[in-house]
């Protein structure tokens, strides 16, 4: 009798895996088809090649990395050593890097919940909004802010009518905290504690797009469940990129540029990712209403 229960838990075991290992593989492939792991790096380059779009990102430069010096080097000075104490009983040698990567991982989103809340938010907001200008994507623009004539797109941005990005919330501070004993399982815990962080940091770096479009919370969500596999990838990449020391503030206003250049390429229809997904969402938003 035992070993027949035990053979069912196996199967049932085996089944649940199967049905993850599809899930996983269809969200990849959507990941794949839609290019959204592309968009953190474009997002370098355009910045980079565009200095129209420099000033948002001049203008908060040194109070940001005071900021992000003094955090990486009291969490380093301060938690290093007592993570590593905990870690390396469980990781054993590579403790020396999974803390490293932890540390890393937790200073990155002291940074972002005090910067994006009291530093980098209207500036953010500029960056979001300018690159859409950039883009030509000045229709859904003007229905969050007021537009100037003329050739420099921070320049147009006029008055906001529509209210600037969600502030931090308390839900994002204990989903974090929840999934920070993943840590404890060498290596691959903390890949998926990335994984995880990476999918959650996904589902905001489009909530001005959403605003612009004028969704309701209803149609975000269907939106994001149809394209969970595009977003945490971005989100991850994201996530990534903002851990490096001294960089991580760069990189919040490229993954800002990257996150506008995907939503003007969704607007325009240059993905895959929209075709047939529009209608869609009408129809969901209609049993909605």
């Amino acid at each position: 009798m035992s070993s027949s229960f035990a053979s069912n838990v196996q199967a049932k075991a085996q089944g649940i895996a199967k049905e993850d290992y599809e899930k996983a593989k269809v969200l990849l492939s959507d990941a794949a088809r839609s290019g959204a792991y592309l968009y953190p790096f474009r997002g370098i380059f355009y910045f980079l090649t565009h200095k129209s779009l420099w000033k948002p990102f001049s203008s908060r430069i040194l109070p940001t990395l005071g900021l992000t010096a003094g955090v990486f080097a009291f969490m380093f000075f301060f938690t290093y050593l007592p993570q590593l104490a905990v870690l390396v009983f469980v990781n054993g040698p590579l403790a020396v890097f999974t803390t490293v990567l932890l540390i890393l991982n937790e200073s990155s989103t002291i940074i972002n919940i005090i910067s994006r809340n009291f530093l980098l938010q209207d500036a953010l907001l500029d960056t979001f909004d300018g690159t859409l200008v950039a883009r030509n994507a000045t229709e859904i623009v003007s229905e969050g802010r007021q537009l100037k004539s003329g050739n420099d797109p921070i320049g147009r941005l006029g008055k906001i009518v529509k209210g600037p990005f969600k502030k931090f919330t308390p839900k994002a501070l204990i989903r974090y905290i929840m999934y920070l004993p993943l840590n404890f399982i060498p290596v691959v815990g903390t890949v998926i504690f990335i994984l995880l962080q990476g999918r959650t940091r996904g589902h905001f770096v489009h909530d001005r797009y959403f605003q612009l479009k004028g969704w309701s919370s209803y149609q975000q969500e269907d939106w994001l469940a149809r394209h969970t596999g595009p977003y945490t990838t971005f989100g991850t990449i994201a996530t990534l990129l903002e851990m490096i020391p001294l960089l991580s503030m760069f990189f919040a206003f490229t993954n800002t540029v990257g996150a506008a250049l995907w939503a003007a390429d969704i607007e325009q229809k240059n993905m895959r990712m929209t075709y047939g997904t529009a209608p869609n969402l009408r129809e969901s938003a209609k049993k909605a209403e």
